[in-house]
């Protein structure tokens, strides 16, 4: 029963993940946010448009669902259904169905489900989020450093399942800079764009 549990809250995570709130919010001012800048759904993006309103809407509701996929799994069948859904709502946001597979990168949503997974080490990383961006002024260097962040502090903070919540942060981290690799391909080549610049 347990195992049932699990994928149901795995299956009610995804579908949470896959909803494209950026896509979905500027769409109601008549922008469609995947023909601005780099074309992807999340929060740097729609920052793009200028709104900043839709864009921190976005930020919140990106991360909220990370955070109902973990409280729900929780709820429904304990720790392992919790990572469980919190993986699946990660999937679900980088590869929604409705969107041919092509979503977000997951920034805030791995924020999300590290701020319900342990609160504590979910508010390391929004510091490390935080400070990172400040500090190079690049947004996807500071969800990167956040994103490996994740896994550390969840070891430390993490009341319960805190091996498994590590383990399962590691591997959403490593998906997640993937999913970046255009990026570092122009931090690389110095052409990056940086906060508040439009997107090249």
């Amino acid at each position: 029963m347990t195992d049932q549990l699990s994928w149901i809250a795995a299956a009610i995570g995804y579908a949470l993940g896959a909803i494209p709130f950026g896509l979905l919010l500027t769409r109601l001012v008549g922008i469609d946010i995947r023909q601005v800048g780099s074309g992807n759904i999340g929060t740097t993006n729609v920052l793009r448009t200028g709104n900043k309103g839709l864009a921190a809407a976005t930020l919140l509701l990106d991360a909220g669902k990370g955070a109902a996929a973990v409280l729900i799994g929780r709820h429904l069948g304990g720790e392992m259904a919790a990572i469980m859904a919190g993986v699946a709502a990660f999937i679900g946001h980088c590869f929604p169905v409705w969107l041919r597979f092509r979503g977000g990168k997951g920034v805030a949503t791995i924020l999300g489900i590290t701020v319900a997974a342990a609160p504590i080490a979910g508010a390391i990383a929004l510091a490390v989020w935080l400070l990172g961006a400040l500090a190079t002024r690049y947004s996807s260097v500071g969800g990167m450093l956040a994103a490996l962040a994740c896994p550390v502090a969840v070891w430390f903070h993490a009341h319960a399942g805190g091996p498994g919540w590590a383990a399962h942060l590691a591997l959403l981290a490593a998906l997640l800079i993937f999913q970046h690799r255009d990026n570092l391909k122009r931090l690389a080549c110095g052409t990056e764009s940086r906060i508040g610049q439009k997107a090249r």
